[in-house]
């Protein structure tokens, strides 16, 4: 994966995408998000535009929460999915090992197996149904398909589904995501833009209520 993407991979990404939130397995809100990612570990997700005041900031190990143009929490929580689907090409091959390690990912544990009726590699596990933290990759194009993690007795899951070609690399248009086998959200992207014009200073929690 690094070697095929490292130097290659888009730098940053912008789409808007509906969110669908699930309790119990039904459906019970459906909202746009208006996402930015500035690569390796920046995110910014507005809800309902972009002139809402209402949002949120993935930054490096810490996540920042915006209400009415305020910053109104901060605390330590890094969005992983920052690194697994695209950050990790931006950081030297050392600090991608060492992050794996950090995330509670055995990269000595590897097999093959099958997903939707492709072949994929499995990282992080040696065995079918090994109970431990884990991510799925094609085996043709090397892109992430699915992460399962094991937390204080909680499973999470994700799936990434419906790639697109953009530049050099790739992109997920349809992801979803289960707490203990029950599905908790699911999202898919629209009007997806990669390596374009964008504005650093959104990521800035400190310029948020200035």
């Amino acid at each position: 994966m690094y070697a095929r993407y490292h130097g290659k991979w888009h730098t940053n990404l912008s789409f808007n995408q509906t969110t669908e939130r699930y309790k119990n397995d039904s459906l019970v809100k459906s909202q746009i998000w208006y996402e930015h990612i500035l690569y390796p570990d920046k995110l910014r997700i507005d809800f309902d535009s972009l002139k809402s005041g209402n949002g949120i900031i993935f930054r490096g190990d810490s996540t920042y929460v915006i209400s009415k143009n305020k910053l109104t929490r901060s605390m330590k929580n890094e969005n992983e999915l920052i690194f697994f689907l695209g950050g990790m090409y931006f950081m030297p091959f050392n600090e991608v090992l060492a992050h794996f390690k950090e995330l509670h990912y055995d990269l000595t544990k590897f097999h093959a197996d099958t997903w939707k009726g492709k072949p994929v590699y499995v990282i992080g596990s040696d065995k079918a149904d090994e109970k431990v933290n884990q991510l799925w990759i094609d085996q043709d194009k090397l892109f992430a398909v699915r992460f399962i993690k094991y937390e204080n007795g909680t499973k999470e899951e994700g799936t990434f589904e419906n790639q697109v070609a953009l530049k050099k690399a790739w992109s997920e248009t349809l992801c979803k995501f289960y707490i203990n086998d029950h599905v908790l959200q699911v999202e898919t992207y629209h009007d997806v833009v990669a390596g374009g014009p964008i504005d650093k200073t959104i990521f800035e929690p400190s310029l948020i209520d200035k």
